[in-house]
């Protein structure tokens, strides 16, 4: 009872798949990265495995942690492969790499691979330019590419999402002159909101976990997989001037103490109805409630993020590795 209870709900996982499902009328590569967004990637994974084609993580270490948990859908590692041990522990645990540049695609002779294309994100793949000796150079390699991919930077931007999926296209096409079956997938949960082109399957994140990125309406209908709940661990009749990490802004008659703070991923300026700061792992409400009263700190993490000039991504995955998790139906 002393950490704070992240409840995940597993129907809502379920319902957001079939919603983003329906949304793009494409396959989904479910973003189970950062442990599924806060919300355990293994408990996560084999809840969702039948209405999924593949699953995408951040890194080997990841995926090596879901196929040791029994998940048999295939593991995209979304991080370009690094240095000759990736590529083993990749090829060991069956993995799909990523080659994202001359460098990394160096390391993925006879692995499965996708190839990531650079169409404006700027982060990981290969330019537009490089694309058609990539392919080559990957066939070269004994690379078994399997799929390409990009990402799109600005999906609520309609022209920007064009430009980049004009792109996305002639470099796909140029893969696919040298790998015939490689399968394409550009959009993630903004993209699938957008009603972007979703080419042959959708790879969203954010979505499945019950959230629309900043800036889009959730038109798919989804449902917060998470709340976090804490316990009062206190009551106080205040002595002399603070209330939490601060002073009081004014006198009270008593005070509550619930066992959640910034050491659980909260935010430290506070959460709707703390006074003063939170202290670590602990803040103070106004009143009094029996000890051992459990209370929901947290049920929007959209909200609440935006209160602190951040994303529910960032929330969530704070969150998650803070607290103690518990799944309900």
């Amino acid at each position: 009872m002393q950490r704070p209870v992240a409840v995940v709900s597993l129907s809502a996982l379920r319902h957001n798949v079939r919603a983003l499902a329906r949304k793009s009328s494409r396959p989904v590569i479910a973003v189970v990265k950062d442990d599924a967004y806060g919300h355990g990637a293994e408990i996560a994974a084999h809840e969702i495995a039948d209405m999924v084609c593949m699953f995408a993580v951040a890194t080997v270490d990841e995926g090596a942690r879901l196929v040791t948990a029994g998940i048999a859908r295939d593991v995209l590692v979304l991080t370009p492969v690094l240095c000759r041990e990736e590529a083993m522990r990749a090829r060991h645990y069956g993995l799909i790499v990523t080659a994202a540049s001359f460098p990394s695609l160096a390391f993925c002779g006879g692995l499965r691979t996708h190839i990531a294309v650079n169409t404006g994100m700027n982060r990981y793949g290969f330019s537009p330019r490089e694309i058609g000796r990539a392919a080559e150079t990957a066939k070269s390699l004994n690379a078994h590419v399997e799929g390409v991919f990009s990402h799109l930077y600005e999906p609520s931007d309609p022209r920007a999402r064009e430009e980049q999926t004009r792109a996305f296209a002639w470099c796909a096409q140029a893969v696919r002159g040298v790998f015939p079956g490689a399968v394409r997938h550009l959009c993630a949960t903004g993209g699938i909101l957008a009603g972007g082109e979703m080419f042959d399957a959708v790879r969203p994140g954010l979505g499945l976990y019950g959230y629309a990125p900043p800036l889009f309406a959730d038109t798919a209908g989804l449902r917060p997989a998470m709340k976090v709940c804490a316990y009062v661990a206190q009551n106080t009749r205040p002595y002399g001037g603070g209330a939490g990490y601060a002073a009081a802004p004014k006198a009270f008659s008593a005070l509550h103490t619930v066992s959640a703070g910034y050491g659980n991923g909260l935010f430290r300026a506070g959460v709707p109805g703390s006074v003063g700061k939170l202290c670590m792992d602990a803040f103070v409400r106004e009143g009094r409630l029996p000890f051992g009263t459990r209370v929901c700190v947290l049920e929007d993490a959209a909200a609440y993020a935006a209160q602190h000039g951040t994303t529910a991504y960032e929330t969530l995955v704070a969150v998650g590795k803070g607290t103690e998790k518990r799944y309900v139906r």
